[in-house]
């Protein structure tokens, strides 16, 4: 596999995993031994994927991710996006608030035989709770 492979391999995570949320995608491009390192309490393969998709789109809609940068050297592909999308659901725990919301992320996937093997992602959480309303804003 190329880096351009690499990368588009990325790019399709982000859009077909991450943002649509489609089970036919998370088979295709996650290996079954997948590894998330940024979850929290999620066990490794495609099945804890899956069940995290379906936590996260029962939460927030509308989702869409603007990538900005696509880097990669070796098997590793770094992508950095602005998320944007709806608190329409609970999510963390959190009542539906009905708010937008736009934050920064990095995600870093390590990529074996044309598929995701390892996934982490940094993401301004912080941010998107002040959007929603679960904390107030800073100086308010």
């Amino acid at each position: 596999m190329t880096l351009d492979d690499n990368k588009e391999i990325a790019r399709r995570f982000v859009e077909e995993v991450m943002v649509k949320a489609d089970p036919a995608a998370v088979d295709e491009l996650v290996s079954e031994d997948f590894q998330p390192h940024s979850w929290g309490a999620m066990p490794p393969g495609r099945d804890g994927l899956k069940k995290a998709q379906e936590r996260v789109t029962q939460g927030l809609a509308e989702a869409h991710m603007e990538i900005h940068d696509v880097i990669a050297e070796d098997d590793r592909v770094a992508v950095r996006l602005t998320s944007h999308g709806r608190h329409t659901g609970e999510f963390m725990g959190m009542p539906a608030s009905g708010k937008e919301y736009a934050i920064s992320e990095i995600h870093i996937v390590r990529i074996r035989d044309g598929q995701v093997v390892e996934h982490w992602r940094d993401a301004d959480m912080l941010g998107m709770l002040r959007q929603i309303g679960a904390l107030p804003a800073p100086g308010g």
